[in-house]
């Protein structure tokens, strides 16, 4: 069973008092003291973002870990991942974790992965590298359509609610035909993949949602069943 929870925002890097979707996530292991490995290529393996994964899952059932490509802990990276149950993808530049990943084959090792049933999560550029392009800001400046790895069908928006450029520029980029027909999510929403299929949308914030976004004559949003994780 391949599975990918693409994350549009939230998370312990960006509402580390709210466990909901992070709990989801190593729920989803279906084990009880799951191996989790924050990847945080994006972000430059930025020593604060990985001080964030630690102050909130050392406090999890869980036996927390993360790979730096700057400071690597082995040689062999593929034995260090394929031994994890979660492998959790951080936020940042997209385009420089795709060259970076690709530099060392850890595109090839993270779609083995996959393909063996470590379960994938990630927020923002964590979820967009997932599908076969993204929107971006990558390149500095304004939104802009990136080639991902294309574990997943189509383009994905994060941030959807969140950055006010994100919708509207989804939107062109779809009425220009630059960007394929995707799922955009919400801060405080999750996409739940199982085998490229959406199993489940799950949220940590009582109005995130999901939605399907494509262009027919116009562009049109088919909202998502979601599920709200908290307290009705």
């Amino acid at each position: 069973m391949k599975q990918i929870i693409a994350l549009g925002g939230g998370g312990f890097s960006e509402e580390p008092e709210n466990p909901l979707l992070d709990a989801y996530i190593l729920k989803q292991s279906g084990k009880s003291n799951p191996k989790i490995c924050y990847i945080p290529t994006a972000s430059g393996d930025s020593d604060e973002c990985i001080s964030w994964f630690y102050h909130f899952f050392e406090q999890q059932l869980c036996q927390p870990s993360h790979l730096s490509l700057f400071k690597p802990p082995s040689r062999d990276l593929e034995n260090f991942l394929l031994e994890k149950d979660i492998l959790y993808v951080g936020g940042g530049n997209t385009r420089n974790l795709l060259i970076l990943w690709k530099e060392w084959g850890l595109d090839t090792i993270i779609r083995k992965a996959w393909e063996q049933g470590i379960i994938l999560a990630g927020i923002s550029a964590g979820s967009i590298c997932w599908f076969e392009q993204g929107v971006t800001d990558s390149y500095g400046g304004e939104l802009e359509p990136l080639s991902c790895l294309g574990f997943l069908k189509g383009s994905n928006c994060p941030h959807y609610d969140g950055e006010e450029a994100r919708r509207p520029t989804y939107h062109q980029l779809l009425t220009a035909c630059q960007i394929n027909p995707g799922i955009a999510v919400d801060d405080g929403a999750a996409v739940h993949f199982i085998d490229q299929q959406i199993i489940n949308v799950v949220s940590s914030r009582p109005k995130a949602k999901a939605y399907r976004v494509y262009f027919d004559r116009q562009v049109k949003e088919v909202e998502l069943e979601t599920l709200y994780l908290g307290a009705k």
